[in-house]
């Protein structure tokens, strides 16, 4: 049976593949560390878990608007007036099965032949895998390691041209940790007074995730922008919920009724009792969250100082979500060499920069979502590596 052409357009995330990867050989016996999936390794918390059983035991077994509750979206309004300080109407958001619906409605809105949409590069593989799906043409904007995967407002307006039709942004980053300060967005969105014809998708599900004091500039924050801004956020990252698929976009007026449509299409609605676990979620405790982030702030202190230490290996301090991105050219390997062979090797998983773009080459992705005690015993194993190669 012969797919259509476009089906060979499509890409993949490898950090699933490796996933695959580790559990075959942790199944084989092998002491497997998994620093290659970007998910939290804590738990839902608890009164979360209980509101969607409450949800349950009352009674909500069936479908839901394809926007998601009213009561949700009231709440992630609120959320946002809270954490953005930005008042937004209810109406704009969609509440969506994961972050990923977000990206993949506003990609497949904008891209098809003869368009061309900007994406980060290193960056999240679906950004360019949907891209090119659609038919649209992937312009990559090139993030450097010289200002923390940052990057040039001025570079990024000089790649628009007449057939820019939407420019993709991520910040905190996945993979590199990036944060791209508030100066730089705001000359971004200054700029793009002059395209009123570009959108943006401003992918922000690492929003809560910042450290040493950065905090986080949401795109929200420049109103000028808001008739052509998408944002992307959810509730995996903040409340390790990834399994939950729960996530939220934030859309113009213009494109709402797009969405929807998408969503009748698509998915009809998002699982109701997990909506029910959404709100609670956002108004219930956060001591949790702030429990997990100062967790994750000693693991990236420990594995910043940890890969500096290796021979051939550099890496900046990662400014926000919960991954480092080493510059392991002075090893010698490739990026691939180091995933594949690293793992098969001793047993430490982690994910080629390749598999974030063609920038990615020369870097590895870690998630230091793993215990300390685990992440310093995959920094030993790779030195022992390391020390093998040379």
């Amino acid at each position: 049976m012969a797919v259509s052409e476009k089906m060979s357009r499509l890409g993949t995330e490898t950090a699933f593949d490796v996933l695959a990867r580790a559990n075959a050989l942790a199944a084989t016996g092998k002491d497997v560390i998994n620093l290659g999936i970007g998910q939290p390794d804590f738990p839902t918390p608890t009164n979360i878990v209980e509101a969607g059983i409450k949800a349950l035991r009352d009674g909500h077994h069936g479908y839901t608007a394809a926007n998601g509750i009213p009561e949700l979206r009231e709440t992630v309004a609120a959320d946002i007036e809270k954490y953005r300080d930005v008042t937004v109407s209810p109406d704009n958001i969609i509440v969506v099965p994961g972050g990923k619906v977000t990206m993949a409605f506003a990609i497949e809105m904008f891209g098809e032949d003869g368009a061309e949409i900007m994406y980060p590069n290193p960056g999240f593989p679906i950004y360019e895998s949907m891209i090119r799906f659609t038919g649209a043409t992937p312009v990559p904007i090139r993030l450097n390691e010289e200002t923390g995967f940052s990057f040039d407002a001025e570079t990024v307006l000089s790649q628009i041209t007449d057939r820019t039709r939407l420019i993709i942004l991520n910040t905190p980053a996945n993979p590199t940790g990036g944060v791209v300060g508030a100066a730089e967005l705001e000359k971004l969105a200054e700029g793009l007074k002059r395209h009123l014809d570009v959108y943006v998708l401003s992918d922000e599900i690492y929003s809560r995730m910042t450290y040493d004091g950065e905090g986080h500039t949401s795109m929200l924050g420049f109103e000028k922008l808001r008739d052509q801004l998408i944002v992307l956020d959810g509730w995996s990252k903040t409340y390790a919920m990834t399994g939950w698929r729960m996530g939220w976009g934030l859309w113009p007026d213009s494109l709402v009724p797009h969405a929807q449509r998408l969503c009748v299409n698509y998915h009809s609605c998002v699982n109701a009792s997990a909506q029910y676990a959404g709100i609670e979620a956002l108004v219930g405790d956060q001591s949790p969250v702030d429990e997990m982030m100062a967790a994750f702030d000693e693991r990236r202190k420990i594995i910043h100082v940890r890969l500096n230490a290796l021979p051939g290996v550099s890496c900046v301090l990662p400014k926000g979500a919960f991954y480092a991105f080493p510059n392991i050219t002075g090893t010698g390997l490739s990026a691939k060499e180091v995933q594949d062979q690293l793992l098969n090797e001793k047993g430490v998983a982690a994910i080629a920069g390749t598999s974030f773009g063609a920038e990615g080459e020369g870097y590895v992705r870690f998630s230091y979502a793993n215990s300390t005690e685990n992440i310093e015993q995959a920094m030993d194993r790779f030195h022992e590596f390391l020390l093998e190669k040379g």
